[in-house]
């Protein structure tokens, strides 16, 4: 059924001359005798809106008057207590896209999502979509199960900027959507959220009404889950009043006015702010960094002094001297190479696009990576398969005609948006860290919370990933928090696992999530071992460590040995072969390629018969 919907009146004649026509044909705007400076407005919009504000679209909304909507959602607090923000990695009941253009793509993610959780699709012209989602492109056909269409006006594409946000009150209870007054003057997709709120049945809030109105964006936010929230600087910008640019007024709102809104409707209570990117012109965050869990971040990486990457690196330093994570503990960092443009070889600040693997979502077990050429893509995907395994991780290309969207400066992040489970089983856990320690069995603490509360929790591992699981019970200890023991293991083991946890309501829930096949490990390192009361030998210390170049291992061996010294990533998959074979007495040294590797800990091993010594290097 066609969806109708009220359009204020300070926003009629736009609404109607912008967007008059069905599709993604957009009109074109012809406004005899009104002039800017010497330029008419007699321009036709691209059929697809970039991610930025095009001069067209402000010249116009500023000469015929613009007023952002405000006829939707509740516009007070959320009277509900202990609010929380979901992370992008849990759970999630439907991923929401507006089809706008670039139909292979939708299809694609729609393709992917659509195994992992519903798939609403914002559209305004249901058969045609329909008929693209059944028909021999891009893959081929796709069945519509788990996928709901619903016509409705729109825009552009970019659904995660004005989507609403997924909310729990009481930390685990009822979900609902918080939305904020979109920084573009596209009435359409201002007003989508309560579409998607109206299909789900949730409650709508939004703060577009004084003393709580708040313009933001969401490509330019990032949730922990537990409270902290990250943004750049132009979350600041505009709602420090005064005039937009396409002539209506930003909201009137101090640093501390803009805190106390989100926490609030949404429960954030440490909110990072860092400063915007010089050749990023839409300053969203998601352009260069993911959250990969409570204590991960991963972030895009430039060659030394090019582009945004000396900004970048100054807003991490900025971050990890300045904040902890939920454990009060270190973010950890994982860097990830930024391509400049296909076939120009071109970074942005030398007009290049602005080429991001950050800009990924999670779908449940699912990640789904922009790709964009082979020489870039591979290291790409092997970093997010390293860091989430387990994951079904798909690349998605969005570069190659006539699927280039990042020339429009946004990627699969920028036109999804994900909704929260409505019965979330929410499990926290910070990965147990290697350790030198053979003798005593190794504490695993997470947390787990249900509305109706968590009955049972077990404690999964092993030391082979070709082998089956062992389990441990664990056991309530108070605060939502289970406990449970891994056995001791000798040096030289790396130990997998995973938890879960059982509701009350009998759901039952893994973290990671695509556990068995995800998990989590940590190593039991080790310096010396003993062969036959003899000590083969030892490492000393591998330099430069940090590594970005040619890195010295130097090894010293006690007696001739047959044996193996690799390099190995954090997944225990050998990387490189330094040496095998036969190891001569004495002082060695052996060497790598450090920059041949993405950013990261790896381990240094040294294995004979009978014995294994390991150090850490970590590659910068």
């Amino acid at each position: 059924m066609r969806r109708f919907r009220f359009v204020p009146a300070g926003c009629m004649s736009y609404f109607n001359a912008l967007k008059p026509t069905r599709s993604m044909k957009k009109s074109i705007l012809s406004l005899a005798g009104i002039f800017i400076g010497a330029m008419t407005i007699a321009q036709e919009l691209p059929e697809v809106l970039p991610h930025y504000l095009t001069q067209e679209e402000a010249d116009y909304a500023r000469e015929m008057g613009y007023t952002t909507p405000q006829s939707r959602g509740i516009e007070t607090p959320p009277p509900y207590d202990n609010l929380r923000t979901m992370a992008e990695w849990e759970e999630v009941q439907a991923l929401v896209i507006a089809w706008e253009g670039f139909e292979q793509i939708l299809k694609l993610i729609t393709a992917s999502a659509k195994e992992e959780c519903e798939v609403i699709i914002l559209t305004e012209e249901p058969a045609m979509t329909e008929a693209y989602l059944l028909g021999n492109s891009a893959g081929g056909p796709i069945d519509l199960e788990n996928v709901s269409i619903i016509e409705t006006d729109l825009n552009t594409i970019w659904a995660r900027d004005y989507s609403g946000r997924t909310v729990y009150a009481e930390e685990v209870g009822m979900p609902f959507m918080v939305d904020w007054i979109y920084n573009r003057p596209r009435p359409d997709d201002d007003l989508s959220p309560e579409v998607v709120a109206d299909h789900l049945g949730l409650e709508l809030y939004a703060t577009t009404a004084s003393p709580y109105d708040v313009m933001g964006t969401g490509g330019n936010f990032m949730s922990d889950g537990f409270g902290t929230a990250f943004s750049s600087e132009l979350i600041l910008e505009e709602n420090e009043g005064g005039n937009t640019w396409w002539g209506t007024q930003y909201p009137d709102q101090s640093e501390a006015d803009i805190d106390g809104v989100f926490n609030a409707f949404m429960g954030v209570d440490t909110y990072i702010k860092m400063p915007t990117l010089p050749y990023d012109g839409i300053h969203h965050i998601d352009m260069h960094m993911k959250l990969l869990n409570e204590e991960t971040i991963l972030l895009a990486e430039y060659p030394e002094g090019v582009a945004d990457g000396p900004q970048i690196n100054a807003n991490i330093e900025y971050v990890l001297n300045n904040y902890t994570t939920k454990w009060g503990t270190p973010f950890r960092v994982v860097r990830i190479p930024s391509p400049p443009q296909f076939g120009v070889d071109e970074y942005p600040n030398e007009g290049g696009w602005y080429l991001t693997y950050t800009n990924s979502l999670f779908v449940n077990n699912t990640v789904l990576v922009p790709t964009y050429y082979t020489e870039y893509d591979t290291t790409a995907l092997r970093i997010y398969e390293e860091n989430l395994p387990g994951y079904n991780v798909v690349g998605i290309d969005c570069d190659t005609s006539p699927n280039n969207i990042i020339s429009l400066s946004g990627a699969l992040h920028c036109i999804t948006h994900e909704v929260g489970a409505e019965n979330p089983l929410l499990i926290s856990h910070q990965p147990l860290p290697d350790t030198e320690d053979d003798l005593n069995d190794y504490e695993v603490v997470a947390y787990m919370n249900h509305n109706q509360g968590v009955v049972n929790a077990t404690l999964y591992w092993k030391t082979d990933l070709a082998d089956n699981y062992s389990t441990a019970p664990m056991t309530s200890i108070g605060d939502n928090e289970w406990q449970g023991f891994i056995p001791a293991q000798e040096i030289g083991t790396r130990v997998y696992y995973y938890v879960e946890g059982e509701a009350a309501d009998g759901k039952v829930q893994t973290r990671p999530m695509p556990a068995p096949e995800g998990y989590w490990h940590f190593d039991v390192l080790g310096e010396l071992v003993f062969v036959q009361e003899q000590q083969v030998g030892s490492f000393e210390p591998v330099f430069p460590n940090p590594a970005g170049a040619i890195t010295c291992v130097p090894l010293t061996i006690n007696n001739e040995v047959q044996g193996s010294l690799d390099l190995l990533d954090m997944t225990g998959r050998t990387v490189q072969t330094l040496h095998a074979g036969s190891f001569a007495a004495g002082e060695q040294k052996y060497f790598f390629d450090a920059s041949e590797f993405a950013a990261g800990v790896y381990l240094i091993r040294f294995e004979t018969e009978g014995a294994v010594l390991t150090q850490q290097v970590m590659i910068k």
